[in-house]
């Protein structure tokens, strides 16, 4: 009887155990799951000890991690699971779906600035969250950076609101670790402002515009398809990245979120001042509509690709951006593709 009682027991334990682990194993499949080709948008990456992280657009900012940047574990817990009051109050219709966030490591800490929009329309926040190590997964809110309001114009000419848009942040730290951002969507194109040392606009900064998609003087524009509020000044997403001795102004040109209709695309100039200005191979200012085209659709494998990031990681420059796949009938993808130089100094791919 001792050791039927002993038998029972152990079958009982044993079998608390398996349920156990199977509750885990189904734990995780919930949480989490690898894919070789993942759905994004506007991809930013990031890499912490060995392990590569990956932010993009979705609901409390998607997350994703990678040993190899291969094969990407997809966590389904947002990188917020709470959306700050002061966003949904700042922004009418806004709730939580997270647009284009911007990931930087600076002096200990990381930082992480997102975008809380709505479509089409320039009334924006962009707001900023912190943590000590991106495994933690646990984020400090900071509180909002800027704030774009509803711009108007009357049919006599009189202006209100902002003519740009807060949304799109990506942070630049210049040579002499003063830290900076660049961001814009539409309306007068892409702006940029000094931070302080808590990532935050610097006291008596205001925004300036430093790239447009067309000269303010350009007359021969097609209409905007996708919104009648921000004029067809169709550049957005800057990223800004340093290379021997250069500022290089990544932007992307034209439409994106039309699944297989996008022509988005990616141009660039470049300056030896963070501030610009920033030219193209011609010497044409990004200000003035200039930039060199870097990157498009080839309608084979891609109808378009646009809102990209760069990055040193491990030796070698990698491009990273999202693209419209012909053949999943323009769902939008990740890309990556390692940059070289010119012998005078230019990106390609």
């Amino acid at each position: 009887m001792k050791h039927l009682i002993i038998t029972m027991a152990l079958l009982t334990f044993c079998t608390i155990v398996d349920a156990q682990e199977q509750l885990n194993r189904r734990k995780i499949q919930l949480e989490a799951f690898q894919t070789d080709t993942p759905m994004v948008h506007d991809p930013v990456m990031a890499k912490d000890g060995d392990t590569y992280f990956l932010f993009c657009t979705g609901i409390g900012i998607q997350q994703m991690t990678s040993l190899d940047r291969k094969t990407w574990t997809v966590s389904r817990q947002p990188v917020m699971t709470v959306i700050p009051g002061w966003a949904t109050d700042s922004v009418p219709g806004f709730s939580n779906h997270v647009w284009a966030p911007d990931v930087i490591r600076w002096h200990d800490k990381w930082w992480m600035a997102y975008s809380c929009s709505t479509f089409g329309k320039n009334g924006s926040a962009i707001g900023l969250i912190s943590t000590k190590s991106l495994h933690s997964n646990i984020w400090k809110d900071e509180g909002c950076i800027v704030t774009s309001h509803t711009y108007h114009r009357d049919a006599d000419g009189t202006e209100s609101g902002d003519n740009w848009n807060a949304i799109d942040p990506n942070f630049i730290i210049d040579e002499n670790d003063q830290p900076w951002m660049v961001w814009g969507s539409f309306w007068d194109g892409i702006q940029m402002a000094r931070l302080d040392s808590s990532m935050h606009i610097a006291k008596g900064e205001k925004p300036r515009t430093i790239a447009r998609r067309y000269a303010p003087d350009c007359t021969n524009v097609a209409a905007n398809p996708t919104s009648r509020f921000a004029g067809t000044n169709a550049i957005e997403a800057p990223f800004i990245y340093r290379h021997d001795g250069y500022y290089y102004l990544f932007v992307s040109w034209d439409y994106c979120c039309q699944g297989a209709k996008s022509n988005y695309r990616v141009a660039v100039g470049r300056s030896k001042n963070v501030c610009g200005p920033y030219l193209d191979r011609d010497g044409k200012d990004m200000l003035m509509g200039g930039g060199n085209l870097f990157l498009e659709g080839d309608k084979k494998e891609w109808e378009a690709a646009g809102h990209c990031s760069v990055y040193n990681f491990d030796g070698e420059d990698i491009f990273v951006c999202h693209g419209y796949s012909v053949s999943a009938g323009g769902m939008a993808l990740l890309i990556q593709r390692t940059i070289s130089w010119t012998p005078d100094g230019w990106p390609i791919l």
